[in-house]
């Protein structure tokens, strides 16, 4: 059962957070954080770009880039620096690639944004950085709103993948259908990097604990603006009316259905996103069964909320499937 300061995190609307957030008592400083997220964010990685549908993607990678491949994508609003204490823990078997949508982060933005368009750009981003060139099909592995892009992806072009793993993306019945487009928010540029990161909060609201890893992505959120006064400040990256101009083509229960490669789920424990009995559905959906991964104590920001236990998981089902073969699990 979720404690009482979840509940008021919970309970809060979205859109409609309180004034300041939970880095605002560091007034700018960075949270003192443990060794391993220290070396991690310090493994060297190269950055890219490559274009899709007329716009530039950024993608960044780590890794010996002869080995199989991951694909790491994010959710609503983030970029590819949400991985970067990640994937370093996954090199020794692959070569890592991070993306980022339009939209988002340092990829740029569209007039349009289309649930299909995103999906090209998961493509665009494995033709550019060699997923596809290795004899061992590329791995995606996505969290959040990312995970309904790669159900797309999975649907329509599964056969050029080895599997697709869903970070917290519960796909409800028809019946139960998800909350609509947040309203606009972000656009705003404030005088200082100190006032922008105490404003920062993750979506949907929930507490997490590890506030070194909430500066980290805050700081790689921002970038400096110009704001409708002719003053200089910071401003978040994302593209603050996305939602406004954006559309799917086909639902995500007949897109999960049709996905032609293996799948994973993960969850977590404390998820506020989760109905009853989704899993279930999901699979009853695949027809078929798939690891189901509930991380204990994570919300649903799970890299966020507990990062060395999602890798640990991570990493025994990558080794449990590239050891395995996929024919009996996409049968039928």
């Amino acid at each position: 059962m979720a404690n009482e300061s979840d509940k008021l995190v919970r309970d809060q609307p979205i859109g409609m957070p309180t004034e300041q957030g939970p880095l605002a008592i560091y007034k700018g400083a960075q949270p003192e954080a443990p060794k391993w997220f220290e070396d991690a964010v310090a493994r060297q990685y190269e950055t890219a770009f490559t274009e899709c549908e007329g716009a530039r993607i950024h993608y960044q990678s780590w890794g010996d880039k002869t080995k199989p491949g991951l694909l790491l994508v994010h959710g609503n609003g983030a970029h590819a620096h949400w991985w970067d204490f990640v994937a370093p823990y996954l090199t020794d078997d692959y070569h890592v690639v991070a993306m980022t949508f339009s939209g988002m982060g340092d990829s740029d933005w569209r007039e349009q944004y289309v649930m299909d368009t995103f999906a090209k750009e998961q493509l665009a981003v494995c033709e550019a950085a060699g997923l596809f060139h290795h004899a061992e099909k590329p791995i995606i592995i996505a969290h959040s709103f990312g995970g309904f892009v790669t159900v797309v992806t999975g649907a329509e072009h599964g056969d050029r993948f080895g599997g697709i793993v869903l970070v917290d993306s519960p796909v409800n019945p028809p019946d139960h259908p998800r909350r609509g487009p947040p309203p606009v928010r972000g656009g705003k540029v404030y005088p200082s990097l100190e006032a922008a990161l105490a404003r920062f909060r993750l979506a949907p609201p929930q507490l997490c604990e590890n506030h070194y890893i909430m500066d980290y992505i805050a700081r790689w959120s921002l970038a400096k603006r110009t704001g409708a006064d002719g003053q200089e400040g910071w401003g978040w990256k994302f593209d603050p009316s996305i939602w406004q101009r954006f559309s799917v083509s086909r639902p995500p229960q007949e897109l999960l259905k049709e996905t032609r490669c293996r799948v994973a789920l993960f969850k977590g424990e404390k998820s506020i996103l989760w109905e009853d009995d989704v899993g279930d559905y999901m699979r009853g959906l695949l027809n078929r069964q798939v690891p189901f991964i509930e991380i204990p104590e994570a919300r649903h920001h799970i890299m966020l909320d507990q990062p060395l236990a999602f890798v640990a998981a991570l990493r025994t089902l990558l080794q449990e499937w590239r050891y395995s073969t996929s024919d009996r699990v996409i049968a039928g």
